[in-house]
């Protein structure tokens, strides 16, 4: 919102400079941005009028011109095509300097003398996109009955002060001169002048030649019209002109520029129709229908939906309630009558409405903040009282003011002992009413408590906190002490997951692991790359509806895509070796209406080898050394044990070279080497390694209790065995069969040794293990040690068909 210093004036008397005011607001909660000065470094620019044009002796392009600056005529040479005899335009004379820092001085031109040079607005620092078209790169015209030899500064309105405000949403009401001249006039201790609208009307009432007729109630809560006859469209006055240009917004004509004069005085949006042009004179506010179309303003058909608010007559939509009117009634210099409105309308709907259309304008702005309901018919009358004052057409007698429900005034009762305990200081009572008062509220006392009357302008004022936030901001917030919080306090601490989550995240890192952050939003076409079938589960993605490009337009399923897509960028720039992981979130839909199923996932990928070091050569980052690093991290989390199964079916993982995790009877996730195709799809070399694993159910197998025993008293006996076993033979289920066997004593197994060879027969591998046994009461003998070694041996010829090797 830009705020011009001169225009707040005419509401409250201001005695302080506009850097003082801005700061004074800022510390009441209105923020204000910045403050700019109109017109600095502009000087000697006055006006004039062209008294005659003839053609440069010597030049195609050029004309001499006589312009009466205020008794005193000038010769100027300019080149502009859009300037005619009679007009009135700013001139800078010998000696001036433009907003770009040129100075004027007496030149010739083709041989010619000129005494200065006509403006256009860019050269005095306005904004072209608030001029005119014609004048936008030309020449600036003023209206015919502007002053002469006056200071063009001073007419053009470039004498002042603009404060930008940078408002809150819940600040609807400060989009206005007047809501801003509340503030300033409770701020300073002065009086508000509010305009009150008085002017003649016709005889003839509006009543039998208007209609209007609200449909969805919900949707516009009031809807205030007034008619107004033998319209002259024309040129707005320079006065307003040059207020609407200082907000922002372009002067179109008179009629058009009444409504946005308006809209930024009191923060009411307004339209004008064109009388003549409305069907039966009937405006009825419903619902748009499905396929409904209309032509916007701005030239655009928009095609409407039973989500939006419509303006319509008998015939279809003539406006979008709230965003844009319609072409077909649009006030043009052909407007005889224009029926104005002034409305309500809810402000979710509006919202929803230009976010659909992706328009949004200065109205639509106002209208989602929120605005006076109460004010709806104050703000047509005082439209109607600026045309009569501009004599730009008569005002027919009477209002249409059609309103539902009757407004309701919001009571609230302030407890004075609140607000000092709340604010910590204390603010009494009487301070506290004429703060409250000061704002344009109605207080009344109720013992010890007030009662406060809510003004319909404060549509953010609620509830008790909101009128301690109102006394709190004029009080003054610099005015509240510092004090030392109080009152009962909680240890913070890490969560059971929280804890863990960090632990996995230091023991992979010490692993050599990276840590990354891939997007959560990925493209459906890394599921083909995953070499996914088409009825995987992966494939039912959360589509999002605004996404950011088509490569981020669906949620992941799955983590590893973005870890190969990280791994591929690496090796792209040679980059060749390495190994990361990621904690993050997976997304799967539910349905309509529910929010996705988010589940924590932890997934890792290794390509090439580790670095080598002094004491440790080079080792290959494959499937072993990604066991290696979740079995030390099983080990950190105290899991329960983690046996690994041979996955054969997941098509992103190598047959044979992958296998699924299950601990506890929950199955946990993948480990292994990636499918050659899927290599191929991201560009990777012959061998990736990768796990991906539900972080939930992880922690949920986590976390045993520490069990402490004594150191054993007597000596351990150890023993190791070969066998010649077919290959293929999972370890795992080999060591499990010599736990069962070994009994109690049995304290350890340990695999160190796999060999196939010239000695050992085709389709067999030998397997050594190491046995480790004792008792805690007494020492083994060697005949309890080779019974149980036996029974191993027998255990393992039955189960598997194994043979102990010499």
């Amino acid at each position: 919102m830009r705020v011009s210093y001169k225009w707040l004036q005419e509401f409250v008397e201001i005695d302080i400079t506009p850097q003082e005011l801005a700061d004074r607001l800022t510390l009441a909660g209105v923020t204000v941005e910045g403050v700019t000065e109109l017109g600095v470094g502009i000087s000697n620019v006055i006006t004039g009028r062209i008294e005659s044009i003839s053609p440069h002796p010597n030049a195609d392009k050029l004309v001499v011109t006589s312009v009466d600056t205020g008794g005193e005529k000038r010769q100027i040479i300019t080149a502009a095509t859009n300037v005619r005899e009679g007009d009135v335009i700013p001139v800078a004379v010998e000696g001036a300097r433009l907003a770009s820092g040129l100075v004027i001085k007496k030149a010739k031109l083709r041989g010619v003398e000129s005494r200065g040079m006509m403006c256009s607005g860019q050269e005095l620092g306005i904004d072209p996109k608030t001029m005119v078209a014609e004048q936008a790169n030309g020449i600036m015209i003023l209206p015919p009955g502007t002053p002469l030899g006056k200071d063009a500064k001073e007419i053009l309105g470039l004498d002042d002060h603009i404060l930008e405000l940078d408002l809150t949403p819940n600040r609807g009401d400060c989009l206005s001169m007047i809501g801003v001249a509340r503030e300033v006039a409770a701020l300073l201790g002065r009086p508000l002048r509010l305009p009150q609208p008085s002017f003649k009307e016709l005889p003839e009432s509006i009543e039998g030649q208007a209609r209007v007729d609200i449909e969805d109630t919900d949707l516009c809560r009031r809807f205030c019209a007034r008619l107004v006859k033998n319209v002259k469209v024309g040129p707005s006055p320079l006065w307003m002109q040059q207020r609407l240009r200082n907000a922002g917004i372009r002067p179109i004509s008179n009629i058009v520029d009444v409504t946005n004069y308006v809209m930024l005085e009191l923060g009411q949006p307004m339209h004008a129709f064109d009388y003549n042009l409305l069907k039966d004179g009937h405006i009825i506010v419903r619902r748009g229908r499905a396929g409904e179309k209309m032509l916007s303003l701005d030239g655009n058909e928009r095609v409407l939906t039973p989500d939006m608010l419509a303006i319509t007559d008998p015939s279809g939509p003539v406006g979008i309630a709230g965003v844009m009117g319609g072409l077909a009634t649009e006030v043009t210099a052909k407007t005889v009558s224009v029926l104005l409105e002034s409305a309500f309308f809810n402000p979710i709907s509006i919202r929803k409405t230009s976010k659909a259309l992706g328009l949004r304008s200065e109205a639509s702005q106002r209208f989602e903040k929120g605005i006076d309901i109460g004010g709806s018919a104050r703000a047509a009358n005082r439209a109607a009282q600026l045309i009569t004052e501009m004599e730009a057409g008569d005002v027919v007698s009477g209002i249409i003011d059609v309103c539902p429900e009757p407004l309701q005034e919001k009571i609230i009762s302030l407890r004075p002992g609140r607000a000092t305990y709340i604010l910590g200081v204390e603010v009494p009572k009487e301070e506290a009413a004429g703060i409250l008062t000061g704002l344009q509220f109605k207080v009344r006392e109720s013992g010890a408590d007030l009662l406060v009357t809510v003004p319909t302008h404060r549509v953010d004022v609620n509830l008790e906190i909101d009128l301690i936030e109102e006394i709190a901001r004029m009080h003054g917030y610099d005015r509240v002490p510092g004090t030392l919080p109080y009152g009962q306090s909680i240890q913070g601490k890490q969560t059971r997951e929280q804890s863990l989550t960090a632990g996995i995240r230091n023991s992979l890192a010490g692993d050599g692991l990276y840590e990354v952050m891939t997007y959560s939003f990925t493209h459906p076409r890394v599921l083909e790359q995953m070499n996914l079938p088409a009825d995987s589960p992966f494939r039912e993605m959360v589509k999002l509806q605004n996404p950011l490009s088509e490569e981020h337009s669906v949620m992941r399923t799955m983590m590893l895509p973005g870890l190969l897509e990280t791994l591929a960028r690496n090796f792209s720039r040679r980059v060749q070796n390495g190994a990361v992981f990621e904690i993050g979130r997976v997304f799967y839909p539910r349905e309509e209406g529910s929010l996705p199923e988010e589940r924590q996932v932890l997934a890792a990928t290794a390509m090439g080898r580790t670095v080598p070091g002094w004491n440790a050569p080079a080792r290959e980052l494959d499937f072993y050394h990604l066991k290696g690093v979740l079995e030390n991290l099983f080990d950190y989390l105290r899991t329960e044990p983690v046996n690994f199964q041979p996955e054969l079916e997941n098509p992103s993982f190598h047959p044979g070279r992958s296998a699924w995790l299950e601990a506890g009877g929950i199955r946990l996730g993948v480990v292994g080497e990636l499918h050659p195709d899927v290599l191929e799809q991201f560009g990777l070399p012959d061998r990736v390694v990768a796990f991906e694993l539900d972080l939930e159910q992880l922690l949920k197998v986590s976390g045993r209790p520490f069990v402490y025993t004594t150191l054993p008293r007597f000596p351990a006996v150890e023993r190791d065995i070969a066998v010649l076993i077919k290959q293929g033979t999972p370890a795992a289920q080999v060591v499990e069969a010599i736990r069962r066997a070994g009994g109690e004593l049995l304290r350890s197994v340990f695999l160190f040794d796999v060999y196939r060879g010239g000695q050992v027969p085709q389709g067999y591998q030998s397997m050594a293990f190491s046995l480790r046994f004792y008792a805690e009461d007494r020492t083994l003998t060697d005949t309890e040690v080779a019974e149980r070694t036996a029974a191993i041996a027998n255990a393992l010829a039955q189960g598997f068909g194994a043979e102990l090797r010499a």
